[in-house]
């Protein structure tokens, strides 16, 4: 069997069993959709997940005269109605009206998906119900936003390019340092493929470790929570408030840190500065080729490209860039280069540089709905990066040199590696 169909069946046993849910889909669904289906040529928008992150990109979105949130799908009663009610709040006041009830709330959002007035969707929820939502929008023609990291295993990833191109709409993954932060990681892209320090001989991401099981005490789930939808495709377990606050939280949730959920702070904040590694390396559609990983601890695995470039999880800042005539060094508060002559230098005309795509992330996603380009952080980009995440926490758990082909996406010669690409979903999410 070819290694594509053999990820595609994997993941096929680790979706979701949400096509039962009745789709009609119409070929011409999305004939609307350059203008927007919504008042006054609006792209209407529904929410998936509306925790600490789904919350600020509604926030976002409530200002922005382009788009018209119409509805919201989360699990959490208390969060699902602060939200709606945000909606209403906002939209009257835009309005000069007393009252506006506008904004549709679900508790399934596959629901959300069978709208025909939604033409696109951002995702906000935690990582494990990443995939199956984009999946299932993909083929509801719906446009997508989704936070990253994109997927929890390599299989989803690819199921998830696959959904995409296959229904031809444009997904953007949440990797806003490609936009956003001052521009200092636009900036150090920029100077590196410029060749301001040389040949590029290492890079070090300064992130947190791998996942570990869950190991979190069982407590009572209280009302207003479905907690058996928010544990959806993962091994069942008793709630506990860790991974699900009770209330609205302005914190980030510890299910980052467990293997059944996220991928830890590797791949909490390594999807965002492996992004920026892999995109000044021109890597965002391929990836190392070895991986090294130590015999013991949480840092210091080692990845290997096929050009000979290493790159190391751990350093002294977020991305640190060392080549042949300098070193560049970048993080979410400036950008510094050794010696500093490189920096100070501006680039020419005949230098390299990136297309302009703005300074407002969910913007560039709005402007690529209407003209039907592919984003700066487009899914195939997400899903490599999120990749070099899982590839750095299968080294880890393994703890022994695996040799990796991005092209064909699978490890040479290492069943055991080959498993870890993909994981058996909890039913009935094991379908798709």
């Amino acid at each position: 069997m070819s290694t594509r169909k053999m990820q595609r069946r994997q993941f096929l046993g680790t979706a979701a069993a949400g096509l039962a849910a009745p789709f009609i889909l119409d070929s011409h669904i999305r004939a609307q959709e350059r203008q927007g289906s919504g008042p006054n040529g609006r792209i209407n928008i529904g929410f998936i997940g509306v925790g600490i992150m789904g919350r600020g990109h509604l926030q976002g979105l409530l200002g922005n005269r382009a788009v018209q949130v119409v509805a919201v799908a989360e699990v959490h009663r208390g969060r699902r109605d602060d939200a709606v009610e945000r909606v209403h709040r906002a939209y009257a006041t835009e309005r000069k009206a007393g009252t506006y009830r506008g904004c549709t709330a679900f508790i399934d959002f596959r629901e959300l998906l069978a709208r025909r007035e939604i033409d696109a969707v951002l995702i906000a929820t935690p990582d494990h119900w990443h995939a199956i939502p984009a999946i299932l929008a993909a083929r509801a023609r719906k446009d997508i936003y989704c936070e990253k990291p994109l997927s929890l295993t390599i299989a989803e990833s690819r199921a998830m390019i696959t959904a995409a191109r296959d229904n031809n709409i444009v997904f953007q993954t949440g990797s806003q340092q490609r936009t956003e932060f001052g521009g200092h990681f636009r900036k150090a892209v920029e100077y590196v493929r410029a060749g301001r320090i040389g040949q590029v001989r290492t890079v070090r991401v300064g992130v947190g470790g791998p996942p570990r099981p869950c190991d979190l005490a069982n407590e009572a789930t209280p009302d207003g929570i479905d907690w058996d939808r928010w544990n959806g495709p993962s091994p069942a377990r008793a709630f506990n408030a860790v991974l699900c606050p009770t209330g609205i939280h302005n914190h980030f949730p510890a299910w980052r840190n467990y293997r059944e959920y996220a991928g830890g702070g590797l791949a909490d904040m390594g999807a965002h500065h492996f992004d920026i590694a892999q995109w000044a390396l021109n890597m965002d559609t391929s990836g190392p080729t070895e991986i090294h990983p130590p015999e013991r601890g949480d840092t210091g695995l080692r990845f290997v490209y096929a050009n000979g470039i290493q790159m190391f999880h751990g350093g002294p800042t977020d991305c640190v860039f060392e080549g042949a005539d300098g070193t560049i060094r970048v993080h979410r508060g400036g950008i510094s280069s050794t010696p500093a002559t490189i920096l100070q230098t501006p680039l020419g005309e005949r230098d390299f540089h990136l297309p302009n795509v703005g300074n407002n992330h969910k913007q560039n996603w709005l402007d690529c709905i209407r003209t039907r380009r592919r984003p700066v952080a487009d899914v195939e980009i997400g899903a490599k990066t999120a990749q070099v995440c899982q590839l750095a926490a299968i080294g880890y758990q393994l703890r022994r040199r695996l040799n990796w082909d991005p092209a064909r996406e699978e490890f040479a010669d290492n069943a055991e590696a080959n498993r870890l690409r993909s994981r058996e979903n909890r039913a009935p999410w094991n379908r798709i």
